[in-house]
């Protein structure tokens, strides 16, 4: 079985939610980014030792929240060395708005992996893309990607879509099963 984490930051307990779905598929260990940036006691030294990162963080203004950002900057140590060369990666966020420019924030991700020398994870999901579709759907907002979810501004993170939450389930599942291949 490939040694899965999921790093990641959340600002109101949406991103927070969508990763413990991601974790949940993948069977990963869940590392917070605090609201200070940093993380916890041995979270580095569970990234160096795992097959798979998998990143996540809310989409602010176009890109990564500042927290994850000063995460993804003390990443340069590890980057000296090499340490995730080669190692899956894979992405997930979540904002407001419906687009909410949701795809920069996983092309960050996506540069900061290949910077590592990482191997990308895509979503490998069919869209919920027909006049039948509901937004309660897998992947209904259409992300080959990585995962995506969508929150209005008003609401709790307890009233986030099962379909978004389910498809961060899957996504992590995949990711596995991706680094259970690379590792057998």
């Amino acid at each position: 079985m490939a040694n899965v984490v999921v790093v990641y930051h959340s600002g109101y307990g949406h991103t927070q939610r969508m990763a413990q779905s991601v974790a949940s598929g993948a069977g990963a260990e869940l590392i917070a980014i605090d609201a200070d940036g940093n993380l916890p006691e041995g979270g580095w030294e569970a990234l160096a030792a795992a097959d798979a990162i998998i990143m996540g963080s809310p989409t602010y203004m176009g890109s990564v929240s500042w927290q994850f950002k000063k995460f993804a900057d003390a990443s340069s140590k590890p980057w000296f060395s090499q340490q995730w060369k080669d190692k899956l990666a894979a992405g997930f966020t979540n904002s407001a708005g419906m687009n909410g420019d949701k795809l920069s924030t996983l092309h960050y991700l996506f540069t900061l992996s290949m910077q590592h020398g990482m191997i990308w994870v895509s979503q490998g999901l069919m869209p919920s893309n027909t006049k039948a579709a509901q937004r309660d759907d897998v992947n209904y907002l259409v992300s080959y990607s990585g995962a995506i979810a969508q929150s209005p501004s008003d609401a709790s993170a307890n009233e986030m879509l099962p379909g978004d939450l389910e498809t961060a389930r899957l996504f992590g599942a995949r990711v596995a099963e991706v680094a259970a291949k690379f590792k057998g």
